[in-house]
């Protein structure tokens, strides 16, 4: 889709090579990807494979080893991931974003080329058992031993946690919230898979931190600093869901026109009838307006403007046209739609989760409504 993105002829053609690349790719390793979800497992292979064709490491300059790009190009490749039911890279972007943002020389030169190139994977151990959204609960703890840091910690939620080569872990100091870049290979690190019933490609874990040392250098951002530096990513990844989801429901309603494009119900094709048609039309202008929403804050990244109102609007939007896409794909496609073999359920259970990653509809509905309230013009109403 892309109706505003496209408007540049140059990323117009950007876009079409990276969605016939990233498609093609879907292509090769279709069994691969579909066994790897029924499995719980990585796909560490295919995930290279994008880190060498550039697709994981949109936002990480070409001196770091990265492809230099933007959060326009993040968003083409992230709804082309969902479009092609392909490995995420998200977490790898967040990663990144954290770095060029927050990271010292040192941190950039050791972790950001081979995030970007997939080499080493990334995760972000923040949630915790009685924690998700809000930090208020939060009861990991840095306490610090000299010029180092005893790191101690229930993580949950983990996506790449068992899998990651390098963490970003958030927990309490006197001075508040501070975040640590954690090799996992150090001593005290353990994992645990847990089972997620969407986004299986990039499984969950619970991480244990116990009484893990790490030097000063490990900080990113300041001692208390920790919230400053979570919220530095949150609007970018935010798009990344929005763009995922409309990528899944662009999917789910191509399956669903190809089968009634073809099935006979009497003497008409399913596409035939008036009531499909309108589910269909329905459907195309939720991803059509959530698309909209979505170039409109990508773009106004770019200028430079403050864009938390906007990226909120277009992962609303765009939780609701994947839900009406795929709720049309199931009608459309009927009893072939509802085995373990048909990708539609496989794409309904990765919407499940993208819909509370990021932060959960009602969420979203919470910060559009408070920012009305407290504009002088009501965000533009009056």
């Amino acid at each position: 889709m892309y109706p505003s993105l496209r408007a540049n002829p140059d990323r117009a053609a950007w876009i079409d090579t990276t969605a016939k690349t990233l498609g093609e790719l879907g292509d090769r390793h279709r069994t691969t990807l579909d066994d790897a979800s029924r499995a719980l497992e990585f796909p560490r292979e295919v995930y290279r494979e994008l880190g060498r064709l550039g697709y994981l490491g949109p936002l990480v300059p070409t001196e770091f080893g990265g492809s230099g790009w933007g959060v326009a190009e993040y968003v083409v490749i992230s709804e082309e991931v969902g479009r092609h039911g392909l490995v995420s890279g998200q977490i790898a972007v967040q990663g990144q974003k954290w770095l060029v943002d927050w990271g010292t020389a040192e941190q950039k030169a050791q972790w950001l080329g081979p995030i970007a190139s997939g080499e080493k994977v990334f995760s972000e151990s923040i949630s915790e058992p009685t924690m998700g959204s809000s930090f208020k609960n939060m009861k990991a703890t840095a306490t610090r031993d000299g010029n180092d840091w005893i790191l101690n910690g229930h993580k949950t939620h983990v996506n790449l946690g068992a899998d990651s080569d390098v963490t970003i872990f958030y927990g309490l100091t006197p001075d508040g919230i501070t975040s640590f870049l954690v090799d996992t290979s150090l001593p005290g690190v353990s994992t645990q898979v847990t089972d997620p019933i969407g986004l299986r490609l990039i499984r969950t874990a619970d991480v244990l931190f116990d009484n893990v040392r790490v030097p000063d250098a490990a900080r990113i951002g300041s001692v208390g600093g920790g919230l400053e530096t979570f919220l530095s990513t949150f609007n970018i990844s935010r798009l990344g869901n929005a763009s995922e989801l409309i990528g899944l429901g662009r999917r789910a309603l191509e399956i669903a026109i190809n089968y009634g494009n073809t099935r006979i119900v009497g003497t008409d094709h399913v596409t035939d009838f008036q009531g499909i048609q309108w589910m269909m039309a329905d459907a195309w202008t939720s991803l059509q307006a959530a698309s909209l929403a979505r170039d409109h804050a990508a773009l106004a990244h770019e200028r430079g403007e403050d864009i938390a109102l906007a990226t909120t609007v277009a992962k609303r939007l765009a939780i609701s046209a994947a839900e009406d896409a795929v709720d049309t794909a199931f009608s459309m496609t009927g009893g072939e739609g509802l085995y373990h073999e048909s990708p539609l359920l496989e794409i309904s259970n990765d919407l499940r989760v993208l819909k509370v990653a990021g932060g959960s509809q009602e969420i979203m509905r919470n910060y559009i409504a408070r920012r009305i309230l407290k504009s002088s013009d009501h965000e533009g109403l009056a």
